[in-house]
């Protein structure tokens, strides 16, 4: 029996504890790669492969970084932030056909630059935008898949918590992943914002226009946001600059948003008990599949699947472009069927190699699985996105959800075949910064 074929064997072990035993991810992987490295090697080993390289992970001074984003985007999400963005959005674009919708996406837009977080982002917005399009009379199918998807954008735009989770996987710099998603994020939010445009073109009933607002109104409205902009120009603006690491922006970031939401008055003491529960929950989450994904890789490493299958990739008498074509159908396909982010993680350490044996940029490469990642979120069954907005508005059918979430899928297709085709909208600000 080869080395390569025992992996596979475990790949498939991982997939029935998955989906048959319902294990968590990253316990799975634990589990998975501890038994398969102690059959290859020796108990011993294993035991010794868990300590040394647990304690190298989560000793690493970079890794501070995830909870310290995290706790900013609740700091955030809880001071009402997102209420004050969508408003100021409203007032600037709410009297145009689907106004409404447009502005869910720019406040999503804004509100992903400082939070990090698509469920976050999403569950901010369905609180504010839903009742608001309701109000107009905005078809569910138009309101709830801008909610949605807008969520996504939490995905790609920095400070995201996927890019900090790919980048200390595969060691790659969280700066340039941070610089590389700006603009990939922008063109995803416009390309939304063209989808609105033309289903209400289409169908003028969907998005009704809301009613104007004068120009005193606007300006007020984005006196609001000031703090939004100065948190993102601080953090994304230090890193570019070379002021901060990401440990250092990500603290310079929790302590502005907490002075500015203590100082105004829009953070109760409820309100950071919940940013701290929350947190603690979500970077304990995301430590546990890194744990789970560093363990799976080093029982991966020992078998050489990762380095035969980059290989077996790197003589296919095909373009890169047609594998890498495939690579994302297995994510569009593995999303559908489990948690994207957790697909991700088991997933990077045998594409990711194979796709710089194909002769891909990492940084590049990390952006486009991200961007096919996003559509997990709103792809069923498991999208979390969409329950993340049921839980919101019950009185929405889930099917309806569903469903509206299809208007979208386009941009997303767009979007990254738009980066295949231009990577440079990916690595300008990133080459910029060297």
């Amino acid at each position: 029996m080869s080395l390569a074929f025992i992996g596979i064997v475990g790949i498939i072990i991982l997939i029935v504890a998955l989906f048959f035993l319902g294990m968590p991810v990253g316990f799975a992987m634990a589990v998975v790669g501890f038994s398969g490295f102690w059959y290859l090697v020796s108990f011993k080993a294993a035991l010794s492969m868990v300590g040394t390289d647990i304690w190298v992970t989560f000793s690493k001074y970079g890794l501070s970084v995830l909870p310290l984003f995290i706790f900013m985007g609740y700091l955030v999400f809880y001071s009402g932030l997102g209420e004050r963005l969508y408003k100021a959005a409203y007032k600037v674009v709410g009297h145009w056909r689907g106004g409404l919708a447009i502005a869910t996406i720019g406040a999503d837009e804004l509100f992903a630059a400082i939070c990090g977080s698509n469920t976050a982002t999403a569950a901010a917005m369905s609180a504010v935008a839903l009742p608001q399009m309701e109000k107009y009379g905005y078809d569910t199918r138009l309101s709830s898949g801008t909610v949605v998807t807008g969520g996504t954008l939490g995905t790609v735009m920095p400070p995201s918590i996927i890019l900090i989770i790919i980048g200390l996987q595969t060691e790659q710099s969280i700066i340039k992943l941070f610089l590389a998603g700006i603009l990939p994020a922008i063109l995803l939010g416009s390309l939304f914002v063209i989808t609105i445009v033309v289903v209400c073109w289409l169908n003028p009933t969907f998005g009704p226009a809301g009613p104007k607002t004068s120009l005193k109104e606007k300006i007020k409205s984005l006196i609001g946001i000031i703090e939004a902009i100065a948190i993102f120009i601080l953090v994304i603006g230090g890193l570019y600059a070379g002021l901060f690491t990401p440990t250092e922006a990500g603290a310079a970031g929790v302590f502005f948003t907490f002075i500015a939401t203590v100082l105004m008055r829009r953070l109760t003491w409820d309100d950071l008990i919940k940013a701290l529960r929350e947190t603690l929950k979500i970077s304990c989450m995301a430590f546990v599949l890194v744990t789970g994904a560093t363990i799976f890789g080093k029982f991966l490493a020992v078998t050489r699947l990762p380095f035969v299958v980059a290989d077996f990739a790197a003589a296919l008498p095909l373009s890169p472009y047609i594998i890498l074509a495939l690579v994302l159908l297995i994510y569009l396909i593995g999303g559908c069927i489990m948690d994207a982010l957790g697909f991700l993680v088991l997933t990077i350490p045998i594409f990711f190699p194979m796709g710089l044996a194909l002769g891909f940029d990492p940084i590049w490469y990390a952006i486009i699985l991200t961007m096919v990642t996003t559509m997990g979120a709103i792809t069923p069954p498991v999208g979390v996105n969409i329950y993340v907005v049921k839980a919101s508005a019950p009185e929405i059918e889930l099917s309806t959800i569903f469903k509206s979430a299809s208007f979208f899928l386009m941009a997303c297709i767009v979007c990254i075949t738009l980066l295949i085709i231009f990577p440079d909208i990916v690595l300008i600000i990133p080459n910029m910064a060297q």
